[in-house]
């Protein structure tokens, strides 16, 4: 027992905390509400009052009291007030109550069937509510509608349910599916777009750190040379004294420098195949464009002005971008002929590799090795274009200074352009299954009611024939003067009328002549007894 309670023991805690989550879940929704939100719930209210309660447009004249209209405007806006925390009890008692009085009710009943729809999150759950309140409402009609019976009388039943309860409840459901697939999509938009920003950040700090080793390499390796000079010259026995300690001191800053230098920047290097920094130079170039002609590539190179001695991260940003535009264009463009063009013009370098229009459009690319290139090219002291020409096709392009330039402050900006989310074959049918039973409802219902109203009615009798019949005529002679076939589907034809004779047997006829603008229909009944007709006479049936 003590075992079983211990097993128990975590579900019986999550019982007595279910009370207060209740609680500040609906504390929060409180704390959220908006001047908008108040004015809707009154407007709704509003409707309610005027159309199920009073003047109860929906149902015509009023016959209650002053005191029973008030206790069932109180009953049918507590109702609807009670769907905000409990949608689904709301439906089943509104169902039950308005379905077993004969004043309105069917504002209210539409309004809760649309909440619950929507704020039912579990589609079990769902199901479970549909299928009671259908019960309920079966239940509820055999109360508040006896005399409907029969064909007609279950089919009157099932339209008033899909339309006043299944179609709302499906409605709802659909907007609540659309409203949550729009805000998953929001959320997945921010979290790539976040994820993007996380992932340009990371790039740019990786062009960086290469920039540091390639700037390690280069001034270790020209550290290196200041010592070996030095010691070497620290060796010469032309030298007195006192330019030997300067010498010595020269060398020893020099190695002190090169160990910071080390210290500092080697953590940098990453666990990747070692290049020759010093090739990577404008120079370059046209060993890469040689490169890419061996690989297929048609690329063709074109050089202007006089060149001039450059920094060397300004000349080795000058072989990148050449690298990058033509591993894009390899990639992107396929096929397409490039061009590299190196440019020395008088006040800067200008490097450009432009590619005409692929011949079969390619995916996307991440775009994350120009973050990389702009990041070089800005760290350089320069400038850089990227983007599609009117023709086509794609151009980078940079600006590059001839002499050592500091680096812009201002931090380029994280964001990359986030291409919309593509809706999966789920999202694309997110909420079409409700919408989708929405509509057979309908067509359901309207194909129902035109079959109906299709069907002949032969076993109507005109005044002659009612008049031609004489009380005390023989059973059977009657019987063959009266009309045979279907019997008009109205419901239960004897609701209405006065009781029968006793030990009579009676047959109950619709009459031809109808008065419709005084919502009854006009039923003769002819009783037999002892195999003669002992009474004939009409009622009028309540509709």
């Amino acid at each position: 027992m003590t075992s079983v309670v211990q097993r128990l023991w975590p579900d019986a805690a999550d019982l007595r905390a279910a009370p207060a989550a209740f609680l500040r879940t609906h504390a929060q929704r409180l704390r959220e509400i908006t001047p908008w939100r108040v004015g809707r719930e009154l407007l709704a209210i509003a409707v309610i009052v005027v159309l199920d309660v009073y003047p109860g447009w929906f149902v015509g004249e009023n016959r209650l009291t002053s005191w029973s209209v008030v206790w069932l405007g109180a009953v049918y806006v507590g109702l609807y007030l009670l769907r905000l925390g409990f949608p689904a009890i709301a439906l089943l008692v509104g169902i039950w109550v308005v379905f077993t009085v004969e004043h309105g009710g069917l504002a209210t009943i539409i309004m809760l069937s649309y909440a619950a729809g929507y704020r039912i999150v579990s589609w079990q759950r769902a199901l479970v509510t549909a299928a009671l309140g259908l019960a309920l409402h079966m239940i509820a009609f055999d109360v508040s509608a006896p005399g409907l019976t029969g064909t007609f009388g279950s089919w009157v039943m099932l339209t008033v349910y899909g339309m006043a309860v299944a179609l709302p409840f499906l409605v709802g459901r659909y907007s609540a599916q659309r409203n949550a697939l729009v805000a998953a999509l929001h959320d997945r938009e921010e979290t790539l777009s976040r994820e993007r920003r996380m992932v340009a950040r990371q790039v740019r700090l990786r062009e960086r750190n290469r920039i540091a080793q390639d700037m390690h390499d280069s001034l270790g390796h020209r550290l290196s040379l200041i010592s070996v000079h030095a010691g070497a010259l620290a060796l010469d026995t032309g030298l007195g004294e006192r330019q030997r300690d300067a010498v010595q001191v020269l060398r020893s800053a020099a190695l002190t420098g090169m160990e910071e230098l080390r210290g500092v920047i080697g953590v940098l290097r990453r666990d990747e195949p070692d290049e020759d920094q010093v090739r990577r130079t404008v120079d370059a170039i046209d060993e890469l464009v040689e490169g890419a002609r061996r690989a297929g590539v048609r690329v063709s190179l074109v050089r202007g002005g006089q060149p001039c001695p450059l920094p060397a991260k300004v000349s080795h940003a000058a072989y990148r971008i050449a690298q990058e535009g033509l591993t894009n264009a390899s990639k992107h463009a396929p096929g397409a002929s490039v061009q590299v063009t190196v440019k020395y013009e008088p006040d800067a370098l200008v490097v450009e590799v432009r590619n005409n229009p692929p011949r079969v459009r390619p995916a996307d690319g991440s775009g994350f090795g120009l973050i990389g290139l702009r990041e070089r090219v800005r760290l350089a002291g320069g400038m850089l274009h990227v983007g599609e020409l009117p023709t086509g096709g794609f151009r980078i392009a940079a600006v590059l200074p001839y002499e050592d330039t500091a680096a812009s402050g201002d931090e380029p900006a994280d964001d990359l352009p986030v291409e919309p989310a593509k809706p999966t074959g789920i999202r694309k049918w997110a909420g079409v299954g409700s919408i989708l039973l929405a509509g057979i409802v309908v067509v359901v219902v309207v194909g129902g009611y035109t079959w109906l109203g299709t069907q002949p009615v032969k076993r109507v009798v005109g005044p002659a024939l009612y008049d031609s019949i004489q009380v005390g005529e023989s059973e059977s002679a009657v019987l063959a003067r009266l009309p045979q076939g279907a019997e008009p589907p109205i419901g239960e034809l004897k609701s209405d009328a006065a009781p029968e004779p006793p030990g009579a047997r009676c047959e109950y006829l619709v009459a031809d002549d109808q008065t419709y603008s005084a919502r009854t229909t006009k039923v003769v009944r002819f009783c037999f007894a002892d195999g003669r007709l002992v009474e004939k006479n009409t009622h009028q049936q309540g509709t």
